[in-house]
């Protein structure tokens, strides 16, 4: 599926609503370069930054008009109209996934979600910028009616209302559901993926990008190396056990502070394990520090380990065993890809080890390697938890960089069509 063309060469991209910077990070390992990207959270801007802008994994020329700092869509529209007008039609691709909590399936869906407006911004930014072509990420509750109240109609899916907005704008635009375990990533975390082509760019023979994905998934897992069969959850963080790699000081105390995992780099990694630790050599990775369990924590999640099937999540009356009200929590099956990760800590636990995962662990999930620092507090809690990214948040919210990478791919191999015949 490599696609390394003249075009790969010059394909620019905007990333909006980036986050911490998956999307980006596997648009770049594709071969995309991007111009800029907008966050508002401080904290998952100075992830971005520190790895996508001056770390080892940049690809971006940055503009000198624009401050590199978290900032909002509304923010560059209202200060920065000319310089945005200015870019229209020299953006190849415009990428991002508005933030999705009033769609999710798993919370609690709200139609009148304020967040679910800021996907008008992402249109916005499309009608100024005018790019060729245009990704968009979201849950999958993005593509589901929301409930109507007795008597009316049901409200048609937020998608298909982007989707005719997108259409108006002279886009001819894809949708479909991908799960990211098709593309070596050892989570099964489907997402609803939106692809837009320009009408005028579209010809006869023009096909469908979902059939383009299908038919080069291959291709792609064996371009990295990585197993056709899913990836399982052991061979992408069986390595940082605490039981295999001991414990050394992180912060604090030295009796009641954060502990870390010590790790040691294994001499027989997983295939998956060559992919993610490609260019660390003997480095550590960032994130590693432990949860402070209480003693009864680790009773009760021991006791869960003992009677929880793997990778099914509590029954009613295990959680009334227990004496949990939690309603969301499963043991990771260590054979198996994850369940999709949240922004929650506790909603997984480790398969062996009674304990959440530790920040890298969920990042090795999402298929970030460990050349990438996550970078911001680890956790939030109370009041701020709405309007703070933490580093477990940026995780959980992140697109997986292998999924953002496939999707790169099959938009520079339609681009490389369209453009050379």
């Amino acid at each position: 599926m490599s696609c390394q063309s003249d075009s790969a060469q010059k394909a620019t991209y905007i990333d909006l609503f980036s986050g911490c910077g998956g999307l980006s990070l596997g648009l770049g390992n594709a071969g995309w370069h991007g111009l800029f990207a907008v966050e508002k959270d401080p904290m998952a801007f100075s992830t971005f930054k520190h790895n996508l802008i001056d770390g080892k994994h940049a690809h971006f020329d940055w503009p000198e008009w624009l401050p590199k700092e978290a900032t909002t869509i509304q923010n560059l529209l209202e200060r920065y109209p000319e310089k945005l007008t200015a870019l229209k039609g020299k953006v190849d691709l415009i990428a991002g996934g508005p933030p999705c909590q009033g769609f999710s399936l798993a919370g609690r869906r709200n139609a009148k979600d304020p967040r679910n407006k800021l996907s008008d911004e992402y249109i916005k930014m499309v009608e100024i910028i005018s790019p060729k072509y245009l990704l968009l990420e979201n849950v999958r509750g993005f593509n589901a009616s929301f409930r109507a109240p007795e008597g009316k109609k049901a409200k048609k899916p937020h998608s298909m209302i982007v989707k005719a907005k997108l259409e108006k704008l002279g886009y001819k635009v894809f949708t479909d559901f991908l799960c990211s375990a098709d593309f070596g990533v050892p989570q099964k975390r489907t997402r609803f993926i939106m692809i837009g082509v320009k009408k005028d760019l579209v010809d006869q023979k023009f096909e469908n990008p979902f059939e383009v994905i299908s038919r080069s998934r291959r291709d792609f897992l064996k371009s990295k190396k990585l197993p056709l069969r899913p990836v399982k959850v052991s061979d992408a963080i069986g390595d940082l056990l605490v039981k295999t790699n001991g414990l050394t000081y992180h912060s604090g105390s030295d009796k009641s502070g954060f502990k870390q995992v010590d790790y040691k780099v294994p001499s027989k990694p997983s295939k998956y394990l060559r992919v993610i630790r490609k260019d660390s050599g003997k480095a550590k990775p960032n994130s590693l520090r432990l949860a402070r369990h209480k003693l009864s924590t680790i009773e009760k999640f021991t006791k869960i380990q003992e009677i929880c099937k793997p990778g099914v999540s509590l029954s009613d009356q295990m959680r009334l065993e227990i004496g949990t009200k939690k309603q969301a929590i499963t043991v990771l099956n260590a054979d198996e890809p994850s369940k999709t990760l949240t922004t929650l800590p506790d909603d997984l636990l480790h398969y062996s080890e009674p304990r959440i995962l530790t920040v890298r662990e969920m990042a090795r999930i999402q298929s970030f390697p460990d050349s990438f620092d996550i970078l911001g507090k680890y956790t939030t809690g109370g009041e701020r938890r709405t309007q703070e990214c933490p580093r477990y948040t940026q995780v959980g919210n992140a697109v997986p960089p292998l999924l953002g990478e496939a999707l790169g791919f099959t938009i520079l191999k339609i681009m490389a069509r369209l453009e050379n015949g």
